[in-house]
């Protein structure tokens, strides 16, 4: 492949003639290591941990619900991080989760240790920029070195001689600090729709829980001031309660797995979150699809009004009376069906569903279609507005994913 001007070929690909390539253990401060024995008799105290799990968070790691650990002052002085330092996962299940990394922003004054099964590099900051050097890492060039250089037995693991003998890609360090901070400033906006869309969540599962229940009435539907007590709680006066085989028709497919045809013409529902395609359809119109058993059980939910089918252990709520409004029973019913299956067993969890519990269920109605309507109106507009905000985010995390690979191989430059 030709090289263009101001450019050369490297082991870690073609990079700007004026960056260097260095090897990960030039680049640090410290001997790289893994962190304290995590003995479970000393959880619940002391300093926080950084676990496996924390890793794989938000970047830098969130510090904020970090377990405790009763960690000896020698242990901290031997595993105590630093503002900088960058963390890898030691093991993982794939090939592909290996070497997750992650790195520590000193933000608060209490001693935090890290877990014997990550490792730890402490740059040089002489050398190289910490955060420059953790974006680095999840690169393609390092990714696909650590990848390569892991072992793979029951599990995929990688030693800390993998990771020292990483090549790095190297501009100077004004560019290096620069490239880090553009690419925080990424972060801090998808930061920043994370804490958004969780707002918005949290305001719609408040807004559906007074509207679906008739604790709050929208305007020009306010009704009688006086409420009743009933089996799904306190509802009000003038509200209904109707039991779910009065008011809609319940049945399951019966269609198999094996029926289901990538690029079908038509939704296929099936046990999972996940709509599956076919190419026939068994029913046209509306209705409620819910798994009648699996790990989906009390779980997955479906609304559509159109041209679909079926899998057999699928139960489908169709032919609503017509004084329902179908898609505000589909917000009751998805959101209360779960807890009423739980309360119907003994057991931590329900293995499959009765046509009774579906059938026998009490759902609370507005005494009109029209405020019926109005309450799935208002709850739509705020999912549409979540929706908006995630595929926002999706848009950002894919630009993000376009400026690393053009600043992290010198494609774009910012000095």
């Amino acid at each position: 492949m030709e090289v263009k001007p101001g450019y050369k070929q490297t082991e870690v690909g073609v990079i700007p003639r004026d960056w260097d390539v260095a090897i990960m253990e030039t680049l640090l401060a410290t001997p790289i290591q893994n962190g304290v024995f995590n003995e479970p008799s000393r959880k619940g105290k002391g300093s926080k941990l950084i676990n496996v799990i924390d890793l794989y968070g938000s970047f830098p790691v969130n510090t904020d619900d970090l377990e405790r650990f009763h960690a000896t002052q020698d242990e901290i002085l031997r595993f105590g991080v630093r503002h900088g330092d960058i963390f890898f996962t030691r093991s993982s299940l794939t090939p592909e989760g290996i070497a997750q990394c992650n790195i520590f922003r000193e933000g608060e004054n209490e001693t935090i240790v890290f877990d014997c099964h990550i490792i730890r590099v402490r740059p040089n900051c002489g050398k190289a920029e910490p955060f420059f050097l953790a974006r680095y890492c999840m690169s393609r060039p390092a990714r696909r070195f650590l990848v390569t250089n892991a072992k793979t037995t029951t599990m995929t693991t990688i030693d800390q001689s993998v990771i020292a003998k990483l090549p790095i890609a190297l501009p100077s360090l004004p560019e290096q600090r620069a490239i880090a901070e553009t690419l925080s400033d990424v972060d801090a906006l998808l930061n920043g729709l994370d804490r958004l869309i969780a707002k918005k969540r949290d305001l719609k599962q408040g807004t559906m829980q007074q509207l679906l229940t008739g604790q709050t009435r929208l305007p020009n539907f306010d009704g009688v001031s006086s409420t009743k007590h009933t089996e799904v709680g306190d509802i009000p006066e003038d509200w209904n309660l109707e039991c779910i085989e009065n008011i809609a028709h319940i049945t399951t497919g019966s269609k198999n797995t094996e029926e289901q045809v990538e690029d079908g013409q038509y939704p296929f529902f099936v046990r999972s979150q996940k709509v599956e395609r076919i190419n026939t359809y068994s029913f046209d119109g509306e209705a409620v699809l819910t798994a009648g058993d699996g790990v989906g059980t009390g779980k997955v939910f479906h609304y559509i009004n159109g041209k679909f089918d079926v899998h057999q252990r699928v139960y489908r709520i169709s032919d609503f009376s017509r004084d329902v409004n179908g898609y505000f029973f589909y917000l009751y019913f998805s959101t209360h069906f779960h807890n009423r299956i739980m309360q119907m067993t003994a057991k931590s969890s329900v293995d499959s569903v009765r046509r009774e519990m579906i059938a026998r269920m009490p759902v609370p109605l507005p005494p009109t279609k029209v405020e019926q309507t109005a309450i799935a109106e208002v709850l739509t507009d705020m999912d549409t507005e979540i929706a908006a905000l995630e595929q926002r985010r999706k848009k950002t995390r894919g630009l993000k994913q376009a400026m690393m690979q053009e600043l992290l191989t010198g494609k774009t430059r910012l000095i």
